[in-house]
């Protein structure tokens, strides 16, 4: 077994314990009824209601209904945020008259804005849309300016020796060696994403998983929200898992340098 293999083994062993150490503990808690189930139900009872929450149809419906959201708001998002993001990373003229802007925006939290998205949009998807755009799209603006910035120079001074203009110097070499950049910033705010449906979702929404929480809350139903909670760690994961998958396969040499960068810093 390669070196390689022993460690994502060995990372894979870790995941597992870690998850299984929090279910012992749960089960400790709630079988034994330190905890009453009012507080924290058994991992049995949450089972059993997302099992009925699945068979009902609604379980599936509430989250198809989050997913779309998310990826609307996020494309939206990735639409604005990208050739923002890249102007604030080759130009500091845009970035002294838009920098300022999007930093005021970003420590607003976005629930903040829920009252105005519905008077602007009404309590359709549009206004969840919207809560999603204003969450994602500060942030994912500054990520991709980062790694704009983080673009190599010797790779900037090639292309200009080879007769590239700044037009040409921004989509054939900064834009190319940004994109695994991007694409880590993507995954992250795409994470981000869960956290904003869900506070959009349970003011003035008919379906989605942060509907359903607020809806079981309100009948006093812990387990269906126990249910919801893990329906959505293991969405957020999938997405997780997706976009590491196709990191390593769009951009395989940044993997390696990757790789290399960790190996060193680990054996130091």
């Amino acid at each position: 077994m390669t070196l390689q293999r022993h460690n994502k083994l060995y990372k894979s062993m870790l995941a597992i314990s870690g998850l299984v150490s929090v279910l012992l503990a749960w089960s400790l808690v709630t079988y034994t009824g330190f905890i009453k189930p009012f507080f924290l139900p058994t991992p049995t009872s949450v089972v059993s209601a997302a099992v009925s929450l699945f068979v009902s149809g609604g379980l599936i419906a509430d989250a198809s209904a989050s997913v779309s959201r998310i990826l609307l708001g996020f494309l939206v998002s990735l639409a604005i945020s990208l050739p923002i993001g890249i102007l604030l990373g080759v130009s500091r003229m845009f970035e002294a008259f838009v920098k300022p802007v999007i930093a005021f925006v970003r420590y607003i939290p976005p629930s903040a804005f829920i009252p105005l998205a519905i008077i602007w949009f009404g309590i359709g998807d549009s206004q969840k849309i919207a809560i999603l755009v204003i969450g994602i799209a500060p942030y994912l603006a500054l990520l991709i300016a980062d790694a704009a910035i983080n673009t190599p120079l010797e790779l900037i001074d090639a292309g200009r020796a080879l007769g590239a203009n700044r037009i040409n110097t921004i989509f054939k070499v900064i834009l190319p060696s940004s994109l695994p950049g991007i694409w880590d910033a993507c995954r992250l705010m795409i994470g981000a994403g869960w956290t904003f449906v869900i506070i959009a979702e349970i003011v003035g929404a008919s379906s989605g998983l942060g509907h359903l929480m607020i809806e079981s809350q309100r009948f006093l139903r812990t387990a269906n929200i126990f249910a919801a909670i893990i329906i959505i760690g293991f969405l957020g994961l999938i997405t997780d898992y997706f976009f590491e998958i196709t990191y390593k396969l769009l951009f395989p040499w940044s993997e390696k340098t990757h790789a290399g960068i960790e190996t060193h810093y680990k054996s130091v």
